[in-house]
């Protein structure tokens, strides 16, 4: 039975670990293929299954450059999943704020009991 695409979209893609990675080190710029497979200690042909998804998902862009196929980060299409995540903005301030206040009944409560 075939396996059903679970790579249609940026939230798919980033789901995988090593995409997630060959991400982040896009950050620092441009890298050819083998570059990003021989830092992720992987084969080029996997590193280049994964930049063929992040690629068409729209999260890196490819030139060639004689023979070598340069990769770089196109962030703009995380945009959908920073959106998503934006929704849990409040909740995490709701809780950073339940905790500060926490922390600062620990800490009166301390001050209170020192002689």
């Amino acid at each position: 039975m075939p396996r059903a695409a679970t790579t249609s979209d940026a939230f798919n893609a980033i789901a995988e670990p090593q995409r997630r990675e060959i991400l982040v080190r896009l950050r620092r710029g441009e890298q050819a293929v083998g570059e990003l497979a021989h830092e992720l200690g992987m084969t080029q042909p996997q590193a280049s299954k994964h930049l063929r998804v992040l690629r068409e998902v729209g999260l890196v862009r490819v030139r060639g450059a004689g023979r070598r196929r340069l990769y770089d980060l196109d962030a703009s299409a995380l945009l959908p999943v920073q959106e998503w995540l934006g929704g849990f903005e409040q909740f995490w301030h709701g809780s950073f704020d339940r905790l500060g206040d926490y922390v600062r009944t620990v800490n009166r409560t301390r001050q209170e009991g020192q002689p």
